[in-house]
């Protein structure tokens, strides 16, 4: 297979967006449009890649260093040909060039990779639209070789009624590319450098033009408003809904769910409306997610059970687990088998063991539980200093009554009893009951403020 080289055109400045951000840095699915044509591009394996950017100033190549990706500004913008001009000194001679768009972001490795296997010469990405208006049309002679593309505004009436059109992504030999380029002029409607223009030079010079389409009219749709941004969105959680549901997962509205990363299911995972879930996330069989849950970068355990609205952020559940509702669990959180977080709880970089419970209003923050804790409701593990966090260890078999605060560094023994209310400071030996209260007292006489009224003294 020739070397590839690959083009990202990432220079609009998206005016209707309405936005200082540059278009191709808004989200789709949780990350931005650039990075999921990165991605792609990244899957075909070139030699190089190049993004053109342009408005943003140094936001677009910040955004995205973590690929290796050359980044090279158009400036001024005039058109998509001078944009590609910018990065041909960038490129070696030898193989083909493939250029994308950074603001069409569906584009699919599978449309690609068949564009590779076309053959040699030029290669369109084209699509056939019920509407084409507003883009270049194919024209082709009677024999249905193309001829050339010509832009809506530079159309006649019945080169309009051509429903082929281009979708701008296409393959070229980089030696010919470079000459192509060179020969642009911007004598048309836009008075820029359409790098469509160079189909004709091709047809001219006798070199096959080959044109390939997509598996999905979605793949070729750019973004160019934050409408067309918020359709395309739920373009791709249909396309993801009707993933999940091919592979067995129950989804009880299809319609209702967000997946901005990775969502790998087992079997007989339940899923309830209005649940997010980022990065990368992994639910194992017979696991159920409640209503309006959000789920981050985390791996849940088979057969647990996530009650409506928690948050579980960087975190890892074991098996059989019950998650709020309303709870939270932060980075670093790890739970074994059995162990109840209930409504109001948070955990933040704690570990605990199995069977433990905290099921009321309770926060477990810097901790080491052990197996077979109650955690009693109002229950604090006070891990912060004012300067530094501290860690709590609480050991196997453990009661801790309501309303108790740790006051971290401090350990609890195994099999010790906690009363509720008091606030611990010092470690609580193995099998004993602490507790730290003052004395109870009724004050005599005291009688209870009253609140002064408007214009009284």
């Amino acid at each position: 297979m020739n070397l590839l080289n690959i083009v990202i055109l990432a220079a609009g400045k998206g005016t209707r967006m309405y936005s200082e951000k540059p278009k191709v840095l808004h989200a789709l699915a949780g990350k931005p449009l650039l990075q999921h044509v990165l991605d792609c591009a990244v899957a075909l394996r070139p030699q190089q890649i190049c993004v053109v950017y342009g408005h943003g100033g140094e936001a677009v190549p910040q955004a995205m260093q973590q690929y290796p990706a050359k980044f090279v500004i158009q400036e001024p913008q005039l058109g998509t040909g001078h944009a590609v001009q910018q990065a041909m000194p960038l490129l070696a001679d030898d193989g083909q060039t493939m250029v994308l768009y950074g603001d069409v972001p569906l584009i699919q490795h599978s449309t690609l990779h068949q564009m590779q296997q076309a053959g040699d010469g030029l290669v369109l990405l084209t699509v056939n639209l019920d509407n084409p208006a507003g883009y270049g049309r194919i024209v082709r002679n009677h024999q249905g070789d193309v001829l050339a593309i010509v832009e809506e505004k530079d159309a006649s009436p019945e080169q309009r009624g051509i429903r082929e059109v281009n979708t701008g992504i296409l393959l070229a030999p980089t030696g010919k590319l470079r000459e192509w380029l060179a020969k642009l002029q911007n004598n048309n409607a836009q008075g820029e450098y359409y790098l469509t223009d160079i189909v004709a030079m091709a047809v001219q010079q006798g070199i096959a033009v080959h044109t390939v389409q997509p598996a999905h009219e979605w793949e070729i749709h750019g973004i160019n408003s934050k409408a067309q941004l918020a359709a395309l969105e739920r373009t791709r959680q249909q396309v993801e809904a009707s993933r999940l549901l091919a592979h067995g997962v129950t989804l009880a509205d299809p319609a209702r769910i967000d997946v901005r990363g990775r969502l790998n299911c087992g079997r007989d995972v339940e899923i309830d409306v209005g649940c997010i879930f980022e990065g990368d996330v992994a639910l194992g069989n017979n696991v159920h997610v409640g209503a309006y849950s959000i789920i981050r970068n985390a791996s849940i355990a088979d057969g647990t059970h996530i009650a409506p609205y928690s948050l579980i952020d960087s975190s890892e559940v074991g098996a059989n687990c019950h998650i709020g509702p309303y709870a939270r669990l932060r980075p670093g959180t790890r739970l074994h088998a059995d162990v109840h977080i209930g409504n109001f709880v948070e955990v933040k970089n704690s570990e605990i063991a199995q069977g433990s419970k905290a099921n009321h209003l309770s926060y477990i923050g810097d901790s080491t539980v052990g197996s077979c804790v109650n955690i009693g409701a109002g229950t604090i593990t006070c891990n912060y200093d004012g300067a530094n966090k501290h860690r709590t260890v609480i050991g196997d078999d453990v009661f801790i009554g309501s309303a108790t605060q740790l006051v971290a560094p401090v350990t609890v023994g195994n099999g010790a009893t906690i009363g509720a209310g008091s606030t611990i400071t010092k470690d609580a030996p193995q099998g004993g009951l602490t507790l730290s209260r003052s004395k109870q007292v009724t004050v005599a006489g005291w009688k209870r403020p009253a609140k002064q009224v408007k214009g009284e003294k």
